[in-house]
């Protein structure tokens, strides 16, 4: 006969997990791909609302590929990626700050509050949480040099907001938009925007949720665990590329601001996110210092 745990055994269990990450910062991003799924989207917002019962301190930075993808469709553009990154004229990046301050953040705060949660919404222009620079040229992978136009780049986190906000009880939930010092407007990879808030804030942990397992071989196994050194090794022989690429940048700016461990994980699993934070095998892939 199996035996499965009770409930009380699981929450035992994770008694030391909860008292390791009590009052520690968890920088959480969820990436576009990942939340089609209502259903699944609100069991994401249900473990951010434990972490936060159990004296963790989350910070929400999500995407919204898939969601702009539809409008910009809508609007009769076709969109267009260099390197993972969405190349952003005038008329994309007003449909990229609608869809991504205006409809996904008031969702995502409207269901963590509907749920018992207290969320509040924030852009990278809200209290001069970040400060934007044009990004540079990408190069496709035949080397021609793209200009990205309205792509940001992050030039600087000012932290406090988001404290402000950790410290009366909230939690904070990010779109990744922001304006250089001219008040020009920049789309932000949202992967980019989390390492970068996760080094500011010297996060315990940054997790970005996405809609495979993790970082996988070619021939389609999971790495459980990787080095920077691993990392440099696979994007030069293009095993991590396209949309992987700004993940594990990300890993590595947070590493290299102090972070202690960043993972990849697979969002669309029931409570990945919790299942990832309080078991000692957790899930995905951890790039480790």
């Amino acid at each position: 006969m199996t035996h499965v745990p009770s409930k009380a055994a699981i929450i035992i269990s994770a008694l030391p997990f909860i008292r390791a990450f009590s009052g520690k910062t968890v920088v959480v991003k969820y990436g576009g791909n990942a939340m089609v799924d209502a259903e699944l989207t609100a069991g994401i917002m249900q473990d951010l609302i434990l972490m936060r019962l159990v004296g963790m301190l989350p910070v929400f930075v999500h995407g919204g590929g898939p969601q702009i993808d539809q409008a910009m469709k809508t609007a009769g553009l076709q969109p267009r990626f260099v390197q993972g990154l969405r190349v952003t004229d005038r008329d994309t990046v007003r449909i990229v700050e609608r869809v991504l301050v205006g409809e996904i953040n008031q969702e995502i705060v409207a269901t963590i509050n509907r749920l018992g949660g207290s969320a509040v919404g924030l852009s990278g222009k809200d209290g001069g949480l970040i400060r934007a620079r044009k990004a540079a040229p990408a190069r496709t992978a035949d080397g021609q040099s793209v200009d990205l136009g309205l792509v940001g780049e992050v030039a600087g986190v000012d932290p406090r907001p988001i404290r402000t906000l950790l410290e009366a009880g909230y939690l904070p939930v990010i779109a990744p938009t922001a304006a250089d010092a001219e008040g020009v407007t920049y789309n932000i990879n949202a992967d980019v925007v989390a390492g970068e808030v996760a080094a500011a804030l010297v996060a315990e942990k940054l997790v970005l949720l996405t809609d495979t397992d993790g970082i996988l071989d070619r021939q389609g196994g999971l790495l459980s665990t990787l080095s920077r050194a691993d990392v440099d090794r696979l994007v030069a022989d293009g095993t991590i590329s396209r949309g992987m690429l700004p993940k594990v940048q990300a890993c590595l700016t947070a590493l290299r601001g102090g972070v202690g461990k960043t993972h990849i994980i697979n969002g669309t699993r029931t409570h990945a996110l919790i299942e990832e934070l309080l078991t000692p095998e957790g899930v995905g892939t951890e790039i480790v210092g």
